[in-house]
């Protein structure tokens, strides 16, 4: 059995001349091309996909390889998993896998009999074999075609694979390329892409999975594969948000940083303050810029939209409307901008050099469950706190409130497993019925910030904001209304 380490990096297909120019490549000690088939194998009902196992037989030369590959672990671009690769012979051979159980499964002939080709990968191979410290790292680029049912999608990405060479190795020389490139962390395999177009389902923005967290591992083991997990959110949704007119992408870009963020708060007594400040700090200014985007999106869609549909023909709204638009599209741009510069991708790859790998901290740390427990009770006491502290007459106490209740919502996502005695997860529709309405409150808060600054001077856009006021006001009196309710309600807050 064998173990690949690699590192994949989508490359843009405008970028592969630039990237064929860059002055890394001239320190190779060997270079090699070849062309590669791959077909994909699987039954019709997925059964080995379910499994975590690929199926893949590809094509060098006149030479047919069979590769069965295990799920392993993969988080945000980087993977390591076991992998068992022998000769075709015009039949599967299951027979040089070690793992006994895994070779019955696949052995079993009513499943051999089901399985068929799924998907296929044609592309062009470049090798460098780069030399490092302690070995090599190999650097290819693959230009080609995904295909499968008729459908297909390109193919251009780096990989650099680890060939006696330790993973820091794959971290130097990724941000050497990155200094000239745009170069993200690629999410999705081939194998992965494939499947997605054989299943024909659309591309549509992602929003956070839950995190499986065992009882076994440490605090700090836990926060590591939580901000690997916000990270991995965060790159499944970048190529839509540069491609796509939908909004959602750029919401659950913030919603990763943000969960990030969150993360590295509750996490805060057992990391390490330079891995936190390594973290924080690029994350901020990311969630800033995606988070004033967002803003002026809420704005237009939610606030603006339903005053103009209820007052069709109203000049003074479709100019003001016109207004934001004209401002949306310029912040756009710049965020646009800002996620297919090569700053973005260097911001990525930092944050995952500093979390692979990582040794625990030197102090022995209390079981992931104990500090569950302690740090929701954190959570759940200051939330009452703020909860008793708010006025309804005062935004400010309700805008620190619904953070606060955020953040707690954050951990119960994080760490309700771990903390099951506590059945945290009870709280969980509570918490959310009272953010989402403190978040219409805030939204509407904001709005009326915003739309001063984008009327200005002008007196028929300030007549504009003043029938968007207005028109709004019901629903603000009746946020306040289900506000006051609930506060009392907060302030009594438990965990069970």
């Amino acid at each position: 059995m064998g173990e690949e380490v690699e590192l994949k990096l989508a490359l843009d297909e405008a970028h592969q001349a630039r990237f064929l120019r860059h002055p890394l490549l001239k320190r190779a000690t060997a270079r090699h091309t070849e062309t590669l088939d791959n077909i994909y194998y699987d039954t019709g009902d997925l059964s080995l996909r379910r499994h975590g196992i690929a199926l893949r037989l590809r094509r060098q030369g006149k030479l047919w390889l069979q590769t069965v590959k295990l799920a392993g672990t993969a988080a945000a671009g980087l993977s390591s998993r076991p992998e068992w690769e022998t000769p075709y012979r015009g039949h599967f051979d299951f027979s040089a896998i070690e793992h006994t159980d895994l070779r019955a499964w696949l052995e079993r002939p009513r499943l051999l009999a089901r399985i068929v080709p799924v998907c296929e990968t044609r592309f062009r191979r470049s090798t460098w074999q780069l030399p490092a410290a302690g070995g090599a790292v190999l650097l290819t680029l693959d230009r080609g075609w995904v295909i499968a049912d008729g459908r297909r999608e390109p193919i251009s990405e780096l990989e650099l694979e680890l060939a006696g060479a330790p993973v820091q190795a794959l971290f130097d020389l990724a941000g050497e390329l990155a200094e000239r490139i745009a170069l993200t962390p690629a999410v999705l395999s081939k194998a992965e892409r494939g499947y997605r177009l054989h299943s024909g389902v659309a591309p549509a923005p992602v929003k956070a999975n839950a995190i499986s967290l065992d009882h076994g591992l440490t605090p700090f083991a836990a926060f590591c594969r939580i901000a690997l997990a916000c990270l991995e959110h965060l790159q499944q949704n970048h190529h839509g948000a540069l491609h796509s007119e939908d909004v959602e992408y750029i919401h659950q870009m913030r919603v990763a940083t943000r969960r990030l963020r969150a993360a590295l708060r509750l996490f805060r007594p057992v990391l390490p303050p330079d891995l936190r400040e390594a973290l924080r700090l690029p994350m901020a200014g990311l969630t800033r810029q995606l988070g004033e985007a967002r803003d002026l999106d809420v704005l237009l869609g939610e606030v603006v939209a339903p005053v103009q549909a209820a007052l069709p023909g109203e000049p003074r709204l479709a100019a003001l409307a016109g207004q934001i638009t004209n401002q949306r599209y310029g912040v756009r741009g710049t965020v646009l901008a800002m996620l297919a510069a090569p700053a973005y991708g260097r911001l990525l790859l930092g944050a995952l050099q500093t979390l692979h790998p990582q040794l625990p901290p030197a102090a022995t740390e209390e079981s992931l469950a104990a500090f569950a427990a302690r740090r929701l009770r954190h959570l759940v006491r200051r939330v009452r706190r703020l909860a008793a502290a708010a006025r309804c007459d005062d935004p400010a106490t309700l805008h620190a409130l619904r953070i606060g209740i955020k953040r707690l919502r954050y951990a119960i996502e994080f760490l309700a497993a771990p903390a099951a005695r506590g059945k945290p997860h009870r709280l969980h529709g509570r918490l959310a019925k009272a953010q989402d309405c403190l978040g219409r409150l805030n939204d509407l808060a904001n709005a009326g910030v915003l739309l001063s600054q984008c009327a200005g001077h002008d007196a028929d856009l300030r007549e504009a904001v003043a029938l968007v006021g207005g028109w709004h006001g019901t629903r603000h009196a009746g946020l306040l209304a289900e506000a006051a309710a609930m506060l009392p309600r907060l302030a009594r807050l438990r965990l069970s």
